[in-house]
């Protein structure tokens, strides 16, 4: 799942300490970076972007990767979404991830072999790949307070009966001090 990396609309924590335009491309160069090591034969690559206008305008991403609109809502609303109309087995990640690399994606799909979910967990108690095998329930992602300590137990707390694996633990950039660990 993909921003438009505008300054003001991507990155504001971040922008906050570095300014929103260098902000704004961090998360171009970090996207690009990431797009290009996980394009791999073994899965289909698909951008889902917002805000919807960029799937038909936006120009900065590879050509050949299907693009699809993220939709209205929050970020559960638009990740259930997602899992709901993407075929098969899917895995969601968000590209402000420096460290994720395809054996990450390998671990994800493979554990949707014998588990319903998959998270990859974030130190601050976010989550940086969810995964799932079947589409969701209807409740996925209800009440999930983002962007807090609690998004990753909320999220699991909306699918009380599947069997959840995780895989390895990475982190995000939202602030100047998580950059500087990059």
């Amino acid at each position: 799942m993909l921003k438009d990396p505008r300054p003001g609309r991507v990155k504001t924590r971040l922008g906050r300490d570095i300014g929103m335009t260098a902000a704004a491309w961090w998360f171009r160069h970090q996207s690009a970076a990431l797009l290009r090591r996980l394009d791999d034969p073994r899965w289909r690559l698909i951008l889902a972007l917002t805000p919807d206008t960029s799937v038909l305008t936006s120009r900065r991403w590879p050509t050949h990767l299907t693009r699809v609109p993220q939709g209205r809502g929050d970020l559960g609303e638009r990740m259930a979404r997602q899992l709901r109309v993407l075929p098969g087995p899917t895995c969601i990640i968000g590209a402000d991830i420096p460290g994720i690399t395809p054996k990450h994606i390998v671990q994800a799909f493979n554990a949707l072999g014998t588990h319903d979910a998959v998270f990859g967990p974030a130190p601050d108690g976010g989550f940086w790949l969810v995964g799932m095998k079947h589409p969701p329930k209807p409740m996925l992602f209800k009440n999930v307070r983002w962007s807090t300590p609690h998004a990753l137990a909320d999220s699991i707390a909306t699918m009380p009966d599947a069997r959840i694996a995780t895989v390895a633990t990475l982190s995000d950039v939202d602030t100047v001090t998580d950059l500087a660990r990059f």
